[in-house]
């Protein structure tokens, strides 16, 4: 299962390695899930999960402290008999000498903050959170339009970049060209980042390739966005029927989870710059409890009841 390499873990949240004997770049953390083994230090392991990030605060340190010798060395010889990914003290709590020598001889990596341990704890969560997420990578174009994330989809040449460059000189930001990768952060929120390769990289057919970056400065271009509407992008059918009031919403489902969706036809004359700018700014309205589509209705009913 791919993870999160200890080495990165350590640099960005500057942790400082205490066993200097173990190379934190071959390790990886594969849960995001963190542990204080308060219990374990007791010498409970009932539903232990070895594999998660192991947290020591002040109330384990001053009672691991409090412990004869005898008794602390048990404690640390079954605690590290485990297989984990690390060991983190906070507020620069600093491990006892047995304790490091056992991480050692079972290669268990021992690291040091000096941040309180709940700050700590909220980070690591949320950071493990995004980086072991749940990820795909889909064709399309994200762009942050007035705060909110607007992935466009839709066939190949249809016309996504362009609408994005347009959306770009109006002022909003773009997010990634061509291939989205999309992770669930939770049940809820889905974030949309680039893949490194291409970040900022824009393909327009007769013209190439533009760097939006460099083109039309910072900012103008964003690392991640969640999403929050798709805008699908199709062929006009004379045939086919569109919603023309939105009084019912549509969604697609990305990951197992439901994102309001608008089917957009394509003709000639139509701006779609301003028509995803507006349906952006229509799906914030909506959010902040105003609908159009159900005011006009509402006004349509009274006006038939009078």
């Amino acid at each position: 299962m791919e993870g999160v390499n200890i080495q990165w873990f350590a640099d960005c949240f500057k942790m400082k390695n205490l066993t200097e004997g173990i190379d934190l770049s071959v390790r990886q953390i594969t849960v995001s899930d963190i542990n204080r083994p308060a219990f374990q230090f007791c010498g409970y392991f009932g539903h232990f999960t070895g594999e998660r990030v192991q947290i020591v605060g002040k109330q384990e340190y001053t009672y691991l402290q409090q412990l004869d010798a005898e008794k602390r060395k048990k404690a640390f010889e079954d605690f590290l008999a485990y297989d984990m990914p690390c060991v983190i003290f906070c507020r620069g709590l600093l491990p006892h000498e047995d304790f490091l020598e056992i991480a050692n001889r079972n290669n268990v990596a021992v690291l040091s903050t000096n941040h309180k341990t709940s700050s700590v704890m909220a980070e690591i969560i949320r950071v493990l959170n995004e980086k072991l997420a749940p990820c795909i990578s889909i064709h399309g174009v994200l762009v942050d339009v007035y705060g909110e994330g607007l992935l466009i989809m839709g066939e190949s040449g249809i016309g996504k970049s362009e609408a994005a460059l347009e959306l770009i000189r109006r002022g909003h930001r773009l997010v990634t060209d061509d291939v989205v990768e999309i992770r669930r952060i939770n049940e809820s929120t889905l974030i949309g980042t680039s893949p490194d390769i291409t970040r900022y990289f824009i393909e327009l057919r007769g013209i190439g390739i533009i760097d939006v970056k460099a083109l039309y400065g910072v900012e103008c271009v964003k690392e991640k966005q969640s999403i929050d509407l798709v805008i699908k992008l199709e062929d006009w059918k004379r045939d086919n029927e569109y919603d023309r009031l939105g009084l019912e919403q549509e969604y697609t489902e990305i990951l197992g989870v439901k994102v309001v969706c608008h089917s957009l036809p394509i003709r000639p004359g139509r701006n779609l710059a301003v028509i995803c700018e507006t349906a952006a700014v229509n799906h914030r309205q909506k959010k902040m409890g105003y609908n159009a589509a159900q005011e006009l209705y509402r006004r349509v009913q009274e006006n038939l009841n009078k």
